[in-house]
């Protein structure tokens, strides 16, 4: 990767010293008028953006983390900013928080824009896309977090998420269990760690008990929109269809349940429902559900510690991948089935 600009640079393309250029950026003092255009002018070519976070983190002054993630709608997300937002300020760090909506676009428009802002460090769930972008920001030496997913061509990042493989996995033998074979599975998309994690760990889960894969179970849905409820709707009508199913798509577990309700699908008799996340209601709608609880609270500790440790250089340049296991809470949207019928 081509190194980054640094002011030495711009002054060298401009002709002029660097104290010229520190006056133009920072406005200290006076240029003329075609020394000042030949300074922006260099800016210009060079992509040379400034970085104040550095300067104020080599005199311990950054305290200003960019927190962007994918979706404030999605409960999951609105409670992982409330809770790094926390983090942050018992330890007197600024929050420059921005959401992509799972856009690729507006990603990389965020990225640009938190880089033109100097956070000195950033939290993020990466949408898979704009990977040049967030290599940008290591050649910069802002120090990245990924929390919840991460990027697989992109392996540098230090990484915080759950045990997304186990978590899956135990979901899928609760069922396997209760006498279920025919197991269905909502996840999220396949090109994210998260949705493939799970997947895999459900594959996992089924080759234990000796089943192979039916792709027809397998029902990958955005993190945005209502293909859950489709997605649901196709596995019903199958001339075989599932006996349970595991929605792991937070995102997609409402509107799996509104589809249920509305074909009048009795859980569990009809159908045994296992969820993530374990939002607020799910134990107050009726039957509670079954979820897998993703520890919220400790996934922005750990993003949060990890990124001041970075910010304040205390740790050694190896990327460090923390995955915390989740919890598994029954309650009563699951039933044993008859092993001669399921």
């Amino acid at each position: 990767m081509k190194k980054a600009a640094t002011i030495r640079d711009v002054a060298a393309q401009a002709g002029v010293s660097v104290s010229v250029v520190s006056r133009v950026l920072n406005d200290t003092g006076p240029v003329a008028p075609a020394k000042r255009a030949q300074v922006l002018e260099a800016i210009e070519a060079l992509n040379y953006r400034p970085r104040r976070a550095a300067q104020q983190l080599s005199h311990g002054q950054s305290d200003t983390i960019g927190l962007l993630l994918a979706d404030l709608t999605n409960p999951f997300f609105a409670r992982l900013a409330d809770r790094v937002v926390a983090e942050a300020r018992s330890r007197e760090l600024q929050i420059l928080l921005m959401t992509t909506q799972e856009d690729p676009h507006l990603e990389a428009q965020a990225l640009e824009t938190l880089l033109d802002r100097s956070v000195g460090g950033m939290i993020g769930t990466p949408t898979g896309h704009n990977i040049e972008r967030w290599e940008k920001l290591a050649a910069l030496d802002i120090p990245v977090v990924f929390v919840d997913r991460s990027i697989n061509q992109f392996q540098q990042m230090d990484v915080v998420s759950i045990e997304n493989i186990e978590s899956a996995a135990t979901a899928t033998r609760h069922l396997l269990a209760r006498g279920h074979r025919r197991i269905g599975i909502i996840s999220g998309p396949l090109d994210t760690t998260t949705g493939l994690d799970r997947v895999r760990g459900y594959e996992r889960a089924l080759q234990e008990y000796g089943l192979a894969r039916d792709d027809s179970l397998v029902c990958p849905a955005p993190f945005r929109g209502d293909r859950g409820a489709t997605a649901m709707a196709q596995m019903l009508s199958l001339d075989d269809p599932p006996t349970g199913v595991i929605v792991a798509n937070t995102a997609q577990v409402r509107v799996t349940l509104r589809m249920l309700s509305q074909a009048r699908v009795s859980i569990p008799d009809d159908l045994s429902v296992v969820v993530f996340d374990d939002n607020p209601w799910t134990e107050l709608i009726q039957p509670p559900l079954t979820a897998v609880r993703q520890p919220i609270d400790m996934l922005a500790l750990h993003s949060v510690e990890l990124i001041h440790a970075r910010m304040r250089q205390k740790l050694p340049p190896t990327p460090r991948h923390v995955r915390v296991a989740a919890e598994f809470e029954e309650r009563a949207s699951t039933s044993r089935v008859d092993l001669n019928d399921g």
